[in-house]
């Protein structure tokens, strides 16, 4: 018996301590927004969650309010639903609320790799120097002769007659803007070791599709790996895409490629000045795809979708898009040359811009994600106040119940958190568009068929996906 009392106490003291980490002592304290942990423990909601994020943030606003605490694998989040408080969770300082903690540990879990400190400032510092300004100029050449490459190769092997082809909107929009985007970004195959340009490209054009199929097997996992739901033969598939893009993405193969990006050059460069082990490095090119080129091509299939169910605005962008080559003294026609679009064109197009600006407000939905460093009050527009615990010609007028919204669109996030990459993911989608209003007409196949719902198991990182693809059919206009 007095053998048995120790060990009974031992085990005691374990379940209280498992209990104590899966959140089950945890309560709610004065002050704070109201706590609902799910009858899960650890678990909490991840799952309802995961399978109806929109649905389950409606039903937990309708329950609790604009602010509540909910457990998610382990975690406790807390979520701020007013839009007319979101400045004072935007401008928080960095003291308090830290971003950079959340980035870390969600490449580490879905890329595999191991971020240094000073990754945030050289991301900032590196995008600013060659994804803005003259660095993008650069860059929307590259992808201007990437983009036509990929667009006219299929449609330049047909006879005159000029055929109708038909294509998924979704696919078709996705497939080109990522493949246009990472051959300008990892650079293109050296017409030297192929012995013509044409071979070099037909290269470029298989590789990139290869890449693709890849991507978006990767792309689908992508939801479960980010809220750690995935099954053992997910996972399993997860590595062996991981090992395959860190292999293609490898600089020892970037070292054999032409025209790589100054981006992607002084991302390399600068890791292999911190000692960073080359492997890892591989990894980084991997995160860097991803973030560049996963949300590219599902708003640009959004903005045609959406072109195409409104003739009116098709027409208008349409002939913004004719006035602008014309204005260029540029001229389309067949046989003649292809189509100098220049940065300079592309500030010239309010009435895309606008078309674009109101797409992605209506079909991006990235969470705005902080980790809580310290104990803190968050101040609400109405005055209310909740306690925080530390755990680890465009249309602008929006308005919530009399009150203008100042943040009313935020699809590259806001704060420190703000895509670096924001305006040359910009630059790649209005790009795609006007080249496809230029070269070609397209319409749906079927025109009365309804905008596909949204997959909203991918609720919180960018652009949302449709449940199902759209057929349509283009051809050249000339």
């Amino acid at each position: 018996m007095g053998l048995l009392l120790p060990i009974l106490a031992c085990i005691l003291a374990s379940v209280i301590g498992g209990l104590y980490l899966l959140g089950v002592f945890r309560r709610r304290l004065p002050g704070e927004p109201p706590l609902d942990k799910g009858i899960i423990p650890w678990l909490g909601h991840v799952l309802e969650f995961r399978r109806d994020t929109l649905k389950f943030i409606e039903r937990m606003q309708k329950k609790h309010g604009d602010v509540f605490t909910i457990q998610l694998g382990g975690f406790y989040i807390t979520f701020l639903q007013d839009p007319l408080s979101f400045g004072a969770f935007v401008k928080e300082s960095r003291e308090k609320l830290d971003f950079s903690k959340f980035a870390k540990a969600l490449v580490r879990k879905v890329f595999g790799y191991v971020a240094e400190e000073e990754e945030h400032h050289l991301l900032q510092v590196t995008s600013n120097k060659h994804l803005k300004g003259d660095g993008l100029k650069l860059m929307t050449e590259a992808m201007m002769d990437n983009l036509q490459t990929l667009m006219l190769h299929r449609v330049g092997s047909v006879s005159d007659q000029n055929p109708w082809i038909e294509d998924g909107l979704f696919m078709y929009s996705y497939n080109i803007l990522f493949r246009g985007g990472y051959l300008s970004l990892y650079g293109n195959t050296p017409a030297e070791s192929e012995e013509s340009e044409e071979k070099a490209k037909e290269k470029d054009r298989a590789e990139s599709q290869a890449l693709f199929c890849e991507f978006r097997k990767y792309d689908q996992l992508f939801p479960n790996l980010a809220y750690g739901v995935v099954t053992p033969t997910e996972r399993i598939e997860a590595k062996r895409l991981m090992g395959k893009f860190w292999n293609a993405l490898s600089v020892q193969k970037m070292m054999a490629k032409n025209n790589i990006s100054g981006w992607i050059r002084d991302m390399q460069q600068a890791r292999h000045e911190w000692g960073m082990n080359t492997s890892m490095i591989d990894r980084y090119m991997f995160v860097l795809l991803w973030a560049s080129q996963g949300n590219t091509g599902p708003s640009s299939f959004w903005l045609l979708l959406y072109l195409m169910k409104h003739p009116e605005a098709l027409e208008a962008v349409k002939e913004e898009v004719d006035r602008v080559v014309k204005e260029s003294g540029q001229e389309i026609r067949r046989g003649g040359p292809l189509i100098n679009l220049t940065h300079e064109m592309l500030l010239r197009t309010p009435v895309l811009d606008s078309a674009l600006d109101e797409s992605l407000r209506l079909t991006a939905a990235p969470l705005l994600t902080r980790a809580v460093l310290e104990d803190m009050t968050l101040k609400m527009a109405d005055g209310r106040e909740y306690f925080i615990r530390k755990d680890g010609s465009k249309k602008t007028d929006f308005y919530k119940q009399g009150k203008k919204v100042r943040y009313y669109n935020m699809p590259w996030g806001a704060g420190v958190s703000m895509c670096p990459g924001r305006f040359f993911a910009s630059n790649e989608m209005k790009q795609f568009v006007f080249l496809m209003l230029a070269y070609f007409e397209f319409e749906l196949k079927n025109p009365d068929e309804n905008i596909p719902e949204i997959d909203y198991r991918r609720w919180g990182f960018g652009s949302m996906q449709p449940v199902k693809d759209v057929q349509f059919r283009y051809r050249l206009r000339f």
